[in-house]
């Protein structure tokens, strides 16, 4: 899928150190959320509040996830999972577009 249709846009972005990640908020029909960012290079460390699912549309990072010891390359056309109330780390290695889907925690 290209394109989003039908979803409301939130005005602010989200901005996170001091740059380096930034996205907006996409709100579609049935209440779902997704961000579409933009990470620069370097290392960061998020924490989840629910499941989400990193879906990497340009660039290139490594990750460390929850419970893993090793970190995995991702690129363009890749995703990786995060479980809710985790936390992991990503080494961006290139300008990295990406795309945030949060799930509902059953």
């Amino acid at each position: 899928m290209s394109e989003f249709t039908n979803v409301s846009v939130a005005k602010k972005a989200n901005v996170y150190f001091d740059g380096g990640v930034t996205s907006r908020t996409v709100v579609f029909a049935d209440g779902s959320k997704k961000t579409l960012g933009l990470m620069l290079p370097g290392s960061y460390q998020f924490t989840t509040d629910t499941v989400e699912i990193m879906e990497i549309t340009s660039g290139s990072l490594l990750a460390l996830l929850p419970g893993e010891t090793e970190w995995k390359p991702f690129e363009g056309g890749m995703q990786f999972e995060v479980p809710a109330h985790a936390t992991f780390k990503m080494d961006v290695k290139s300008v990295t577009d990406y795309i945030c889907s949060f799930l509902p925690v059953s």
